[in-house]
């Protein structure tokens, strides 16, 4: 028979524990709304052994969102493989996976939470969002992007981080439909801004060159002419 005596952790085992413990009840809750206390009962040591391996909630909570903000950034990570429109799909259902599993995490690592405006924080925010933009240009498979693609990528991540932001508070939309109207949220700002550019429209075309006709970049090509109507005689 076993005793059931406990293990004793090495200092790095029990600081990425206590990570994942705030993480998880973070992911759940509000930062605000998470007490040492809180965190040290469901790790099962006492509050002071918090405090041995980290100085504060404030010093705890940015530790949690690194190991966040890694896994976030993770998710723009993606096989150069098959058709541009079913890879960023592919993207958009990983990365809305994080937002369901981790709403109020999320939440706080977009918005700041009790570290707002802090330096790390915000390194933390833009470690995200120039991951997403490598990733999206090496989707297109462009090292030196024009202007006018750099804009169009930038303002597409910041459209999918405030769209997921807004669905998290009541999940109106299908969360499916959303990740497709993301998908093709970046094919129309693309399109806009190629019809000013002829540089990015020869990128975009080759980018769409091999998109199959029940690809999301194609259903939304057949949405937009359905919503013009039928030609006037």
């Amino acid at each position: 028979m076993t005793t059931g005596v406990r293990r004793r952790m090495g200092v790095e085992e029990r600081r990425q524990q206590l990570i994942g413990v705030a993480l998880e009840l973070f992911s759940r809750r509000s930062p605000d709304e998470v007490s040492i206390d809180e965190i040290a009962s469901a790790a099962g040591i006492s509050r002071p052994l918090v405090y041995h391996y980290f100085p504060g909630k404030i010093s705890l909570y940015e530790a949690a969102l690194q190991r966040a903000s890694d896994d976030l950034a993770g998710r723009f990570v993606e096989p150069r493989e098959g058709p541009l429109g079913a890879r960023l799909l592919r993207v958009m259902r990983r990365f809305f996976d994080f937002v369901d599993d981790h709403g109020p995490g999320f939440a706080a690592l977009m918005r700041g939470g009790p570290a707002v405006g802090s330096s790390t924080t915000n390194a933390l925010v833009d470690g995200v969002r120039q991951a997403a933009y490598v990733q999206i240009l090496s989707h297109l498979d462009v090292e030196d992007p024009p202007a006018r693609l750099e804009l169009v990528i930038r303002s597409w991540i910041s459209l999918v981080e405030s769209t997921a932001l807004i669905w998290l508070d009541g999940r109106r939309i299908p969360r499916g439909e959303l990740e497709v109207q993301l998908v093709h949220d970046f094919a129309a700002l693309a399109a806009v801004s190629a019809a000013h550019d002829p540089e990015l429209a020869a990128l975009l075309r080759e980018a769409l060159r091999d998109e199959p006709g029940d690809g999301p970049f194609t259903g939304l090509a057949v949405r937009l002419l359905a919503l013009a109507g039928p030609p006037r005689g």
